[in-house]
């Protein structure tokens, strides 16, 4: 663990004594060494699902492919803000790269955490270099109107988690999730049961986030810079449903009927955010509400509790987080060449920059679950453990697919076919770099379809 974690806790240093000619260079060469080497997560031959353990941190196969994510994004999101950064003063620079790397340093606390206590520390901390990061490197106005959003909607839902956990150590006397998982919890009164489940989960459906409590995602990621963006959608939203899935297990099982009305608003939401999705003109909004409809999908696979249920909710949780991130960085490409994330005004970019559009058609198949992306593998192994749950969950999720795949055709035709409507302003040609940023995002997705596996999490 530690030849992970030191690395990244000297990244902060190197940013800040390196020579601003190097800055750039330095911090991208670290940071993918760092992410190569996290790799070696995957390879889990421990019996007992648990390897990597110190007293306080560990790995298992649920933590590890998000942990390799949370590390592979860094470089991702260094070569995505060098555009926008670039032009700014060098402290500022610095402070930006040093924002990044104490993000990547929480979430990897967070999702190796063997204490639930160090868990939702780590799970609140990754708020604080977000929320500057929205503020201060936003792009409209409006910037500390989503910061007020995202605060408030994650510190109002995580305070009954803090109650639900001290309340949960009073009783189980430990908040090891080495232990927690073999004990049988104390039974309790029924109502106080019943709060104390949905006081436990409140604060990862805020984050993942639910339909009903999502208006602060939209905010957040219009407003937020790319690198922002990136690590919202790929690894931010994942820790909600990380946290489900951790404390279902711990949960007291006599009250599997509290998760009806929670997937019956998830199922709905996945509807009504693919619906949304169809009359949006802003390109970053229609990327975000996508990512609200995909989450349902995630909340009611979760809360299935059934061993297909899980194992679909983390391949989709993964294969999201690098599509999503992916449509960001295309996104941002669009918007530092005509300044403006309309998509009338983006049109015709297949005959300016016809590379580029490659890119949006394998990114938006992904998005679309085509087969064999590993999305449409999360998203069937969802399907199939809810209609074992009851059969009318079809007809949710079948339309949920059919406007999943609209909006994602109406987004590529819309930005990419027609004539141009800006001239002048998308002659800046494509750099090489953008195309790399693009390789790195979609070449793991590609790898994935031959060795699923590696995401499959428990049960593997």
């Amino acid at each position: 663990m530690l030849k992970v974690l030191a690395p990244t806790l000297m990244l902060v240093p190197t940013t800040w004594l390196t020579p601003y000619k190097w800055l750039w260079p330095t911090t991208l060469a670290h940071s993918l060494l760092i992410a190569t080497v996290s790799l070696s997560w995957l390879n889990n031959s421990s019996e007992v699902g648990w390897s990597h353990l110190t007293p306080y941190m560990a790995t298992d196969p649920l933590s590890a492919p998000l942990l390799v994510l949370s590390c592979w994004l860094l470089p991702l999101m260094l070569l995505a803000s060098q555009g926008h950064v670039g032009v700014e003063p060098v402290s500022h620079q610095r402070w930006y790269i040093t924002l990044l790397t104490s993000l990547q340093i929480f979430l990897i606390m967070a999702f190796s955490a063997t204490e639930l206590m160090m868990f939702y520390i780590m799970f609140e901390a990754t708020l604080i270099p977000t929320l500057v990061l929205i503020t201060r490197w936003g792009n409209q106005t409006e910037r500390f109107n989503a910061g007020t959003y995202f605060l408030f909607y994650t510190l109002v839902g995580s305070i009954p988690l803090l109650i639900a956990l001290f309340l949960l150590k009073t009783s189980a006397g430990t908040l090891s999730l080495l232990i927690l998982g073999n004990s049988p919890l104390p039974p309790s009164v029924p109502y106080a049961g019943k709060m104390w489940w949905t006081a436990s989960l409140l604060a990862f459906l805020v984050k993942m986030p639910l339909y009903s409590i999502h208006l602060w995602l939209p905010k957040a990621h219009v407003e937020a810079p790319v690198a922002g963006s990136m690590v919202l959608a790929a690894v931010l939203l994942k820790l909600g449903g990380y946290g489900m899935m951790r404390m279902l297990v711990t949960l007291e099982p006599s009250t599997p009927e509290m998760a009806y009305p929670f997937l019956i608003f998830s199922l709905w939401g996945v509807v009504m955010a693919g619906s949304i999705c169809l009359r949006q003109t802003d390109l970053k909004s229609l990327i975000a509400y996508s990512s609200v409809s995909h989450m349902g999908l995630v909340i009611a696979g979760i809360l299935s509790q059934t061993p297909g249920g899980f194992t679909g909710a983390l391949m989709l949780m993964i294969a999201h987080g690098l599509t999503s991130s992916a449509l960001f960085c295309l996104a941002n490409m669009s918007y530092e060449r005509t300044h403006t994330r309309k998509m009338v005004l983006n049109r015709g970019t297949q005959l300016l920059l016809p590379l580029t559009t490659a890119w949006w058609f394998i990114a938006t198949l992904a998005n679309l679950a085509l087969p064999p992306f590993p999305n449409l593998m999360g998203e069937l192994m969802i399907m199939t453990s809810l209609f074992k749950w009851n059969p009318w969950t079809l007809a949710a999720t079948g339309t949920g697919m059919a406007i999943t795949a609209a909006y994602s055709l109406y987004m590529l035709i819309m930005t990419q076919w027609g004539k141009p409507r800006i001239r002048g302003l998308m002659a800046e040609p494509s750099r090489t770099r953008e195309h790399l940023l693009m390789t790195l995002h979609l070449l793991p997705l590609i790898l994935l379809i031959i060795k699923p596996y590696l995401i499959w999490g428990w049960n593997a």
